[in-house]
Order: C-alpha cells, then structure tokens, then sequence
C-alpha cells in the first residue's frame, strides 16, 4: 500500500505483513519516512521497498548511496524489513549493488523485489539471492501475472528447495487465486486495490493520473480467507 489510508485498509482485512510503497501505480517507490514511521507500531511488520524511482533497476554510485541512506532511516524507524533489488544492464541482478544494499540493511529481514522477473537466469539468481541472505522472492514468474507464470514459479520453488520463500505477486486475487494454490507456496503478495473516485478538476491540474487505487479492506479479507 502507498498512503496511510491503505495501511489502514490493510490491517483492518487482516493483512498479516504489509509492503510499504509510494506510487503504487509505478510498481512501489520509496514511501516517506512519515508513512514509515506511522507504521512502525501498526501491530504487523511493515517492510518498505526502497527504489528511489520508477524504470529500470540499475542504479549509479549517487543513486546507491542514496538508497543506502533509506534503508538506514527504515531501520532507524524500526521497521524489521526492507524489499530491496538492483539488476545489471543485462538485466541479472547486479551482486555488487546488492552487497551494498544488504551490507546496510544488516540485522533486517530481507526481501528480493521483481526485479528478478527479469533476470534471463532464473536458477541462479534465486541461488544469488540465497547466497545474499535474502528470505524470500517476490514474483510474477517472469510473466505480467503470478497465474500467468505458473511454470517459472514452479521452476524457481524447486530450485529453492525451501531454502528461501517463493512469494507469488501480481495479479494475485481471490479470482486468480485457485490457480495459484497448487504451487503449496507459504505467503502470497497482493494489492488488494480498488480504483479511487476521480475529480475532474485534481485531474485538470495534473494531481491525479486516473488512474490511481487504493488497498481495499473487503478485497484483504476475502482473499485472506480463501486462502486459509
């Protein structure tokens, strides 16, 4: 979720850890410290995905340290996690990028984003990302959808051998999940979103896409108990 009204949405449908995001509708940017901190004490854990802008995923030495910097104020919050990633030009994971990052998020817990849904090795970088100390993957299998990448989640679930989690996202709902529940994955990833009310004049002037959705606490609960 990207505001505090989301992180609210969440909790009450039951959300049992919760992404913390801006620009949620860019696949999830850097949420403010504000909204970190809000979340610290919520009564689940809070992980923020650090990405200090939307494209790709390789990151210059300036856009490193900066990263590093959120990653240290997420920690100082107290929040217990951080959704990390960084590819190379190649579109691997960039390991030397990686090391950096997960060198300042020492004694947090410690998730891998989709970047590596574009990884041209899937094998090996769920091997880097074990060999980095992440515990889970968040993936789509390579696909625009986790039920559309039904066999690349197969493959990487086998070659976790439960070393790390595997944690579908995208797409994933209460419609999609039956196709999803044969894979015996431990945690799913999931908006949850519905489409906000649109105000012709915020658009006018450029403060809303139209675009723009929020966590739904109904959609949260649904899912949550189909699943369990």
């Amino acid at each position: 979720m990207d505001d505090a009204l989301g992180l609210i949405e969440a909790l009450a449908g039951g959300a049992d850890r919760v992404e913390l995001c801006s620009a949620l509708g860019l696949g999830g940017l850097t949420p403010s410290p504000g909204l970190m901190r809000m979340a610290v004490d919520c009564g689940v854990p809070c992980y923020p995905i650090i990405r200090p802008r939307s494209g790709d995923f390789c990151f210059g030495p300036d856009e490193l340290a900066a990263i590093c910097d959120d990653i240290r104020a997420a920690r100082d919050c107290g929040l217990p996690g951080v959704v990390l990633g960084a590819s190379r030009p190649d579109f691997s994971l960039d390991l030397l990028a990686l090391e950096e990052m997960t060198a300042a998020a020492a004694g947090m817990d410690l998730s891998l984003h989709r970047c590596i849904d574009l990884c041209p090795d899937v094998a090996e970088a769920v091997e880097d990302a074990i060999g980095l100390g992440f515990s889970r993957i968040l993936t789509s299998g390579g696909a625009r959808t986790a039920a559309e990448g039904l066999e690349r989640l197969s493959q990487m679930i086998e070659v976790a051998a439960g070393r790390i989690s595997i944690m579908p996202g995208s797409g994933v709902s209460v419609q999609t999940w039956p196709l999803l529940a044969g894979l015996g994955v431990t945690e799913v990833h999931a908006s949850c979103a519905s489409p906000l009310a649109q105000d012709p004049r915020l658009a006018y002037f450029g403060y809303q896409t139209g675009h723009e959705k929020r966590t739904d606490r109904a959609k949260v609960a649904a899912l949550k108990a189909l699943i369990a």
